[in-house]
């Protein structure tokens, strides 16, 4: 009997290794995706954007951000996120030079690229 289970335990490590785990959020989107796709389908909901769309609509649309930025001017808040659309460096990090912005005024989108966000 010591035999048997020695003998499975043995061979588990074996047997499962080619198990593959995917993992991916509730719209079915992957975190495996390559940069490419990312980029494109930040791109592809960009592109369908609405001015004065609601920021729970937007970001249940684009999915978390990656950089994002909170102000309070003149008794509005303002918020930005940034989205990766770009690749500028092959270094595997994503940074701001490769995202595109999208300001908000009081939750509702006011724009977005580097022009909405110069006239923030």
């Amino acid at each position: 009997m010591k035999k048997i289970l020695l003998a499975t335990a043995m061979a588990a490590p074996l047997l499962l290794s080619g198990c593959v785990i995917s993992v991916g959020d509730d719209d079915g989107r992957h975190y495996n995706a390559s940069w490419e796709q990312r980029e494109y389908n930040n791109r592809k909901h960009i592109s369908k954007l609405e001015l004065d769309a609601h920021y729970e609509d937007v970001t249940r649309s684009m999915g978390v951000a990656d950089f994002n930025e909170l102000l309070r001017q003149d008794g509005h808040t303002y918020r930005v996120l940034y989205y990766r659309t770009q690749r500028a460096a092959d270094d595997g990090i994503t940074t701001k030079d490769e995202c595109t912005p999208l300001v908000f005024e009081d939750n509702r989108l006011i724009g977005w690229g580097d022009e909405a966000l110069r006239k923030l």
